[in-house]
């Protein structure tokens, strides 16, 4: 059986980082970049960029030595993707935020309204519905991040997770401002209020757990390493009305 010889170069200097030797012809990506990161502990494998060419794009991990376009003396470029953070990581900081932002709006902590509210409470009963509403999506999230999604091993660069929090966090505290406001009053007629903020109290837990059993019915089908669409039917779709439905305009949330 022929091995390959391996080097990796610097994709910006063209510099020799790394030559490997005597590698297997089913070797794959994945086990290429572990075994350059032997060589620089610096760049573990889930920050690093491997491809053919300099400019070109990422090969897969999964991607065989053999299959690929190259002689028994195979050059790659490599590229450094900076520090990495896992999916499951990402999703509990984008979820976490909101909850205890509005929370923070919510019992009216120092700084954040006149000190003369620091730590009171609304007359309006609609204010402490849209926390528990709110609080109980941020959870349920939490929740599903964590015994329901099956993420893949792969990663998003550090740097990414400020864009998507300012996001997240910011329409929370925005939200929460006004809602939590020591001036707030309902904004319509009090019988058409509690007329609609009755409808919408009974359908947004309905909802809500509505797009949970979907989220849930096809796990089974999903693998944290090769990424798989569900069987077609109910679940491929519904999962689009549930969430605008819990949240719709008028809800006690909004």
């Amino acid at each position: 059986m022929k091995h390959y010889e391996v080097e990796i170069l610097d994709a910006k200097t063209k510099d020799k980082l790394c030559f490997l030797d005597k590698v297997e012809p089913n070797a794959t990506i994945g086990e290429i970049k572990s075994m350059f990161h032997r060589s620089h502990p610096q760049w573990y494998p889930a920050r690093q960029s491997i491809r053919l060419d300099a400019k070109g794009k990422s090969l897969k991990d999964e991607d065989v030595l053999q299959n690929l376009p190259v002689g028994t003396t195979a050059t790659f470029y490599f590229r450094d993707l900076g520090a990495q953070i896992s999916w499951v990581t990402v999703f509990l900081t984008e979820y976490t935020g909101p909850l205890v932002i509005y929370l923070m709006f919510y019992f009216r902590v120092p700084f954040i309204y006149a000190s003369k509210y620091d730590f009171t409470t609304s007359k309006h009963w609609v204010v402490h519905l849209a926390c528990m509403c709110h609080s109980f999506h941020y959870c349920k999230r939490l929740l599903e991040t964590l015994f329901v999604h099956r993420f893949s091993h792969g990663t998003m660069p550090l740097r990414n997770i400020f864009k998507n929090c300012t996001y997240y966090w910011g329409f929370a505290a925005w939200m929460a401002y006004y809602i939590n406001h020591p001036l707030y009053t309902p904004p319509m007629s009090m019988i058409s209020f509690l007329f609609l903020s009755s409808v919408r109290s009974a359908t947004f837990p309905s909802t809500l757990l509505s797009a949970t059993s979907v989220h849930q019915a096809p796990r089974p089908e999903r693998s944290p390493i090769q990424p798989r669409t569900p069987s077609p039917g109910f679940s491929c779709w519904s999962p689009a009305p549930t969430t605008p439905m819990s949240w719709a305009p008028g809800s006690p949330s909004h």
